[in-house]
């Protein structure tokens, strides 16, 4: 006979990491409110400089032996934190479905995703040693160096993949962390502790909670970080970038996006690009940087394309994210839906509204905030066109010149992701190789994989993770030249 958990059994850990030790902090506590129903589900400690001073030591004083172990023992721990989280897969995807209202339909993706970070860095560090070569006046050997310790400050709409998009590179190149994850997404991250505290030496890996202006800006001020590494909005980011530069150390950062995805009148499928961009246009729930939230069609195809766009958006089901049949679920938090509601406002105003548009009523959700999947037709200089809304909102555009309509996709602050339907191979490169974007998926929205860099042009960020290159990002050069004899006197 099974035996049913207790709510303190399925929340798992629900305190800061630091030195090893699961501490509790004399100080407040947030709330994690559970974003389709209302309730509390726990209360989390409110940390704030002290106990960031106190993670910052503790990873200092670990940094040199955790930094001087052989890279294949700091992969085996990595390989070993992806085996857990395999194994506690159900409860993680759980946890991030009451506490972000994400469904447990795409949460899996998540979870592979992750363990794909752990696994892929682990191997990946082996070939991160550096180089030499020999001339005439000896031998030249540039090594790879870890930095020291990095201040890590993660988003909520996606947390098992920022925390490995985050500590997977930043361990493997043998630094120290102190990650802060968001307020509104904290549970899975510390019940991840759990397995961190196992695996990790003392000190390696801390994780400690709190508000952004407290936690946050301790971090990202403080002197003891040798990096930091951000993913969130881009006026955040900005404040972030500041701090680096004020004590000139490295920030790498992954901000915000309004991607243009673009159908060519000769795809073979229409159906099957419209369902594809559905998906990309509303998948976590819509809240997603890289979410192809412009759909330029062409003119060919465009009086074909609304009204099946206006069928896979009537069709998708909202309801509880615990549901596997759910496809869309709550907003993060009332903030969030607010916010999203004025742009639909705004949209109302000065575009066409072809479905959705309002707030939905679900059973067992009346706490929650629900948005119809919403569906406008609209030119590229409107507000809903142009600015990140970050809900499932999605602005179709008319084309029909190719030079115009890539004017018009990159006619953006942002140029993190982009996406384009054809069954044509020049149409696909030259139109690739035009988008000021960091990454262009051809016949498949979101396709990311372990080894694919990821990352942004202009105000969508600096740097790239997810990739070999990434391990640059937590490392530094350092040149030694061995002369065979001392040379002769120059003067």
């Amino acid at each position: 006979m099974t035996r049913t958990l207790t709510q303190n059994e399925v929340l798992g850990n629900r305190l800061p990491l630091i030195g090893g030790e699961f501490v509790e902090p004399a100080v407040d506590t947030f709330d994690a409110i559970n974003p389709t129903t209302g309730e509390l589900l726990a209360t989390i400690p409110r940390c704030g400089a002290a106990e960031i001073d106190r993670a910052v030591a503790a990873a200092r004083a670990a940094f040199p032996g955790w930094s001087g172990r052989p890279a294949g023992e700091r992969a085996a721990m990595l390989f070993k934190l992806a085996d857990w989280i395999d194994a506690n897969v159900a409860q993680l995807i759980h946890l991030d479905a009451i506490d972000i209202g994400r469904t447990v339909h795409e949460l899996p993706y998540d979870y592979y995703l992750a363990g794909g970070q752990y696994r892929f860095f682990a191997s990946a560090i082996a070939a991160h040693d550096g180089w030499n070569s020999s001339s005439a006046a000896g031998w030249m050997v540039a090594k790879r160096e870890p930095l020291g310790v990095v201040g890590q400050i993660i988003p909520w709409n996606v947390p098992a993949i920022m925390v490995a998009f985050k500590i997977a590179p930043a361990l493997a190149a043998g630094n120290t962390v102190v990650l802060k994850p968001d307020e509104n997404a904290s549970l899975s991250t510390l019940h991840l502790c759990t397995a961190l505290a196992e695996i990790f030496p003392p000190g390696v890996v801390n994780v400690v909670p709190g508000m952004g202006e407290e936690a946050g800006a301790a971090l990202t001020a403080h002197p003891g970080v040798a990096k930091l590494a951000f993913t969130g909005s881009a006026e955040v980011g900005r404040l972030i970038a500041a701090a680096g530069a004020e004590r000139l150390i490295p920030v790498s950062l992954e901000l915000g996006g309004k991607s243009p995805n673009i159908v060519f009148p000769d795809v073979d499928d229409l159906d099957l690009v419209i369902a594809n961009a559905t998906f990309g246009a509303i998948f976590c729930n819509g809240q997603s940087c890289l979410a192809g939230t412009r759909l330029f069609v062409h003119d060919a195809v465009y009086d074909e394309a609304i009204p099946l766009l206006k069928n896979a958006f009537d069709g998708v089901r909202l309801g509880s994210p615990l549901d596997p049949a759910t496809r869309l679920g709550p907003l993060v938090s009332a903030k969030q839906g607010e916010q999203v509601l004025d742009y639909i406002s705004s949209g109302k105003e000065t575009a066409n509204l072809i479905t959705g548009g309002e707030r939905a009523e679900v059973a067992g959700g009346e706490n929650g905030v629900f948005i119809q999947p919403t569906l406008f037709e609209t030119t590229n200089d409107t507000r809903i066109a142009r600015e990140e809304i970050f809900g499932p909102v999605l602005s179709v555009i008319r084309w029909r010149d190719w030079d115009d309509m890539i004017a018009q996709a990159n006619d953006t602050a942002y140029g993190l992701a982009a996406g384009l339907y054809t069954s044509n191979l020049a149409n696909a490169m030259r139109t690739a190789d035009a988008l000021e974007a960091g990454s262009v998926w051809v016949n498949a929205y979101v396709n990311l994989n372990p080894g694919a860099p990821f990352g942004g042009y202009k105000e969508s960020g600096l740097g790239r993770e997810n990739c070999k290159e990434t391990l640059d990002m937590y490392s530094t050069l350092k040149t030694i030249m061995l002369s065979t004899q001392v040379p002769p006197p120059m003067m």
